[in-house]
């Protein structure tokens, strides 16, 4: 492992400690050997003058919800040291008191709560302190000769602490192993099963004996005989995936993504012989079980029955545990090994399942390696839930939050570069849908591209290309739960006398074929959705047809019948199938200022009034036609299908 630490960087640091404290925190956060998403905590001890001018004593530690990554000064909570000094030497504190006590000592009001190890923190005699969950010293810690291991390579250089649990125990277990030592004489602190401390009163050579003690640790386990994990190439199921998606969301009470990881590593690890053994002995560090819960599920042939398996073994830990007194959480997994198919992350948004998939790619490559030379060893189930249920995490079930309407779904919408698509694709996003946009115009891969709202170059009327699609939808996801069928355009006005065949066809192909491609496409996985719905829109000329707009018109119109007919066979799955008929939308990029102009000319009308020509005397626009689709996909209309909904502001040729 190799420092970071730039000179000409930190420079600019010099005279502010909480900046330099901030550099090397984000120095240790780059690297995910040491830290994975929020995980481990840093401080630094400053001198301050409060409001009155009077000057107090700090500790600034790294605060609840921020990231080592990315941390930055207002992410540092600032509390006075005496008080923490002082809960130290009481002889106990619940977790829910020391939370409030800390808070009660912070003389910024405005600050994020301190970490649950502030206490810790305060109790070591250093202006800097350094805390990680190290892999590599995971690996020496947690097999059954874990504090041999780390005598071997630290000899009396750090202070060794037997695994307590987080927050006031820990810190009170410090504080007692560490009365009358001198602390100058260590250069670190190694937390068995937890993870390791280096502190200093330079910014520099806190971090640097990070660096360094990690590093031996490294070096250790590869004399140790560790070697690079095997690689295997995975099998690939989606519609066993989407099945294992939906089951693991029912389990859970509410809709999970399910992120496969389909790489080699994941493969040659879910394809070892003794996999269904050394995957279930616990996670790395007991912060991992907030996130993964104690064990994965193992998936085989018949990964329902295994999940369901899993839900009943989980119920049976919590009665093993639990004092009758706590609440038990969802029993789904976090999760999975597939064998011969790679691992699986579950979690409720995009954001969640990257961070449990980071912890899954750590799990595997630590655990593969102790298991090179030695036996991996996790900490004991109790141990595990006491952290698991924390009575922190436990007063957070007693606030739910509402969640969005789609939060753990999955969409796909054709047509998404522009106008209804975009709008629509944008809008399911923003209620927490994982979405991917269809789109001819390559530029959707430029305008969708960030997690959880992908693009896709896709002609929608060629059927590889669709095929491709809905597969990558899956792939990426899970599965799939919102289609909206969007993709077409508007054909040269022609009267029936002056139809060309080529007009004809090409209307028919876009407006009506493909999107019967598309649903056929669609349907395997709509069937294992989760309230899964079809969303077709067609147009107001479907109801209020125009002359001059046949190869339209016709298209819609059939597209209409092929939703009747769709919410008919897809009913018994729980699908709905429902038609949007929008008034023309004209904030695309379809409708210029000249194009605008001239229709409104034809009619003799200012722009204004075209653009408003309907019962209501009202635009309609991209992102209302999207509300109302995210309306209809979602559950207020739950128990609706079939249906054909117009958006135009009222048509008198059909009221």
């Amino acid at each position: 492992m190799k420092s970071l630490w730039n000179d000409t960087e930190a420079q600019a640091f010099s005279n502010d400690p909480l900046e330099l404290r901030v550099y090397t925190s984000r120095l240790l956060g780059a690297n995910p050997d040491l830290v994975l998403h929020g995980g481990g905590n840093t401080s630094v001890k400053l001198n301050q003058q409060n409001f009155f001018g009077d000057p107090e004593e700090l500790l600034l530690v790294k605060g609840s919800g921020w990231d080592l990554a990315t941390i930055e000064s207002p992410g540092f909570a600032p509390v006075r040291l005496d008080t923490l000094k002082r809960l130290a030497e009481l002889e106990t504190l619940s977790d829910t008191e020391m939370v409030r006590q800390q808070r009660a000592a912070m003389t910024d009001p405005g600050a994020p709560n301190p970490s649950v190890e502030a206490i810790l923190h305060a109790l070591i005699p250093f202006r800097y302190v350094d805390h990680t969950h190290a892999d590599a010293v995971l690996a020496v810690t947690n097999h059954p000769d874990g504090e041999i291991s780390v005598q071997e390579i630290y000899g009396n250089r750090v202070i060794v602490i037997p695994y307590v649990m987080p927050g006031f125990v820990l810190a009170k277990k410090v504080r007692e192993l560490t009365q009358g030592k001198n602390w100058a004489d260590y250069e670190g602190m190694i937390l068995m099963n937890h993870g390791i401390f280096t502190f200093d009163d330079d910014a520099r050579e806190s971090y640097e004996k990070m660096i360094r003690l990690v590093t031996e640790a490294e070096d250790y386990v590869r004399q140790k005989g560790a070697r690079e994990a095997s690689k295997t190439k995975v099998r690939e199921d989606l519609i066993r995936l989407a099945g294992i998606r939906k089951k693991v969301s029912d389990t859970a009470g509410k809709a999970m993504l399910a992120v496969p990881d389909q790489t080699e590593d994941a493969g040659g690890f879910s394809s070892r012989k003794d996999i269904s053994e050394i995957a279930v002995r616990g996670p790395l560090t007991p912060d991992h079980v907030l996130r993964t819960k104690n064990i994965p599920v193992m998936l085989d042939e018949n990964p329902v029955e295994a999940i369901e398996t899993f839900k009943n073994q989980y119920l049976d830990y919590f009665k093993r545990n639990t004092d009758g007194q706590l609440t038990c959480l969802d029993p789904a997994p976090r999760w999975a090994v597939w064998k011969e198919h790679g691992t699986l992350a579950f979690g409720r948004s995009v954001k969640e399942t990257t961070i449990i998939s980071d912890i899954i790619g750590h799990t595997r490559k630590t655990i593969q390696q102790v298991e090179d030379w030695s036996s991996w060893k996790a900490l004991p189930e109790k141990d595990l839930f006491e952290v698991e249920y924390w009575e922190l995490e436990q007063a957070k079930l007693g606030k739910p939050g509402k969640s969005p309407n789609f939060q753990g779904k999955i969409a796909l919408v054709s047509g998404a570069a522009s106008g209804i698509g975009r709008a629509c694709a944008e809008t399911l996003h923003q209620q927490g849908a994982a979405v991917l946009g269809l789109d001819l115009n390559p530029e959707v891969e430029k305008i969708f591209n960030k997690p959880g709202l992908m693009g896709f170059c896709c002609d929608v009327t060629d059927d590889e290309s669709i095929r491709q699609a809905v597969n990558l939808v899956v792939r990426n996801f899970g599965g799939l739960d919102v289609l909206v069928s969007n993709a077409g355009n508007f054909p040269a006005g022609l009267t029936l006398e002056k139809m060309t065949a080529e007009t004809w066809d090409s209307s028919m192909r876009l407006n009506l074929s493909s999107h019967q491609r598309l649903l056929t496409a669609a349907t395997p996985f709509l069937q294992q959705s989760l309230d899964g719905a079809v969303v077709f829109i067609a147009s107001r000329n479907v109801p209020a047809p125009g002359p001059g707009a046949s190869a339209y018109s016709v298209a819609k119109a059939g597209l209409t019948q092929l939703a009747r007919v769709a919410s008919l066979e897809l009913g018994s799955y729980g699908v709905r199938v429902n038609v949007l008929h929008p008034d023309c939308v004209y904030d695309t990029g379809l409708w210029s200022d000249d194009v605008l102009q001239g229709r409104a000319e034809k009619y003799g009308m200012s722009v204004e009034a075209y653009k408003s020509r309907n019962i209501l005397k009202k635009e309609v626009t991209s992102r209302e036609v999207a509300e109302m689709v995210a309306a209809v996909a979602g559950p207020v209309f739950l128990k609706t299908t079939g249906a054909q909904i117009p958006i135009d502001g009222g048509n008198d040729r059909v009221i």
